[in-house]
């Protein structure tokens, strides 16, 4: 099997490799990335297995021409509603599955347009297996099937400070607090403003309670399109500390993050003081995420929960690798532009996989 690592390079790839690597399906990796030097430098330490591939992700030919000949494409090029819509496009020309950890509402939006044009290749495409989205759709999954009328889903997630990141990572932040979002209510889609609707969840320790506000991720879009009959669907997430989530949305605000080339102006303004901690004082290394369903079952309303944390480089990779393998060995084959929940039908099977593979998930189904 031959995987293609776009944005190899990156924080979140990291672990991703390493998997990669002690599969024994897996002979071959390309480590694909602007930074042709740096990874070059990681394919040798990793040893013969991996190979390093230049590719501009601006640059459709560049892409096609990086990703053709391999089993699967794994997609970890951001920011992702600059990049996912494109990045599709090009594997299907080049007749490659594709998985990524597409995590912008309006990037799924665009990559779903696609949805024909994958469908005529035969080809599958997960447009969003990580941990949000990814994880948090298939348990919202999980909770819907659980009960005999859902009703309402409430997805949370929340990121630790002190956990490495990357220049696509502030402006994915910059971008989900700024603006307007879509969310689902009175079982309609609506626009609401990102940073608003506080409410503290309780989410696994070491996080503990945390405020969360409406963010731009995708579940409050797919989740409505793939599991029909719901009445409330919405998406909050925070930082850790607090005081992170509100100084993005401020930013947001005062009109300072509504354009990609503000973000990266404020990005290049950022990065500096996240290498130094500042940021990461007072946070915690661990990501946290909680699914909340509501419903009826056997005449009665009920509430289900689930909830999970771990590393974020983890947490994020491992769900997209185990997708992008059971694709390449077909035990995945469903032509398409998917989400998470789209895409994956046996949805314990898949999560069973990922605690074998050290993920912590909690379930309260009493």
């Amino acid at each position: 099997m031959k995987v293609c690592v776009l944005g190899g390079c990156g924080d979140m790839a990291k672990v991703a490799l390493e998997l990669l690597n002690k599969e024994p399906d897996v002979h071959s990796v390309s480590i694909a990335d602007i930074n042709l030097e740096k990874a070059k430098q990681i394919a040798e330490h990793l040893g013969s297995k991996f190979s390093s591939k230049f590719v501009n992700a601006k640059d459709k030919s560049s892409l096609i021409e990086c990703i053709k000949h391999h089993n699967v494409a794994l997609g970890f090029i951001g920011p992702f509603y600059l990049f996912e819509h494109d990045i599709i496009d090009a594997c299907i020309e080049a007749k490659v599955p594709y998985v990524s950890i597409c995590d912008d509402y309006d990037a799924f939006l665009s990559a779903i347009t696609l949805n024909d044009k994958a469908k005529n290749a035969g080809l599958t495409i997960i447009a969003g297996l990580g941990n949000s989205p990814g994880i948090t759709n298939l348990l919202a999954k999980k909770g819907y099937y659980s009960m005999d009328k859902p009703e309402r889903i409430e997805i949370n997630w929340a990121g630790g400070s002190n956990e490495d990141i990357g220049p696509a990572n502030i402006k994915h932040v910059l971008h989900i607090f700024s603006g307007y979002t879509l969310q689902w209510r009175d079982g309609k889609e609506v626009k609401i403003k990102a940073g608003t609707d506080r409410k503290i969840v309780e989410f696994p320790e070491p996080m503990g309670k945390l405020p969360v506000y409406i963010t731009g991720h995708a579940e409050s879009v797919s989740i409505p399109r793939t599991l029909p009959g719901l009445k409330y669907v919405s998406l909050h997430g925070g930082i850790h500390p607090p005081y992170i989530a509100r100084l993005a949305t401020i930013l947001g605000r005062l009109g300072l993050s509504n354009t990609h080339k503000k973000r990266e102006l404020l990005t290049k303004i950022l990065l500096p003081l996240v290498n130094l901690g500042i940021f990461s004082k007072g946070g915690i290394d661990q990501s946290v995420f909680r699914i909340d369903v509501y419903g009826q079952k056997n005449g009665k309303q009920v509430h289900h929960y689930y909830s999970g944390v771990g590393h974020i480089a983890e947490i994020t990779s491992i769900p997209a690798v185990e997708g992008a393998l059971m694709i390449a060995k077909g035990e995945i084959n469903k032509p398409g532009v998917h989400s998470a929940e789209s895409a994956i039908d046996d949805v314990d099977n898949f999560l069973n996989r990922l605690q074998s593979r050290g993920i912590k998930l909690f379930f309260h189904e009493e």
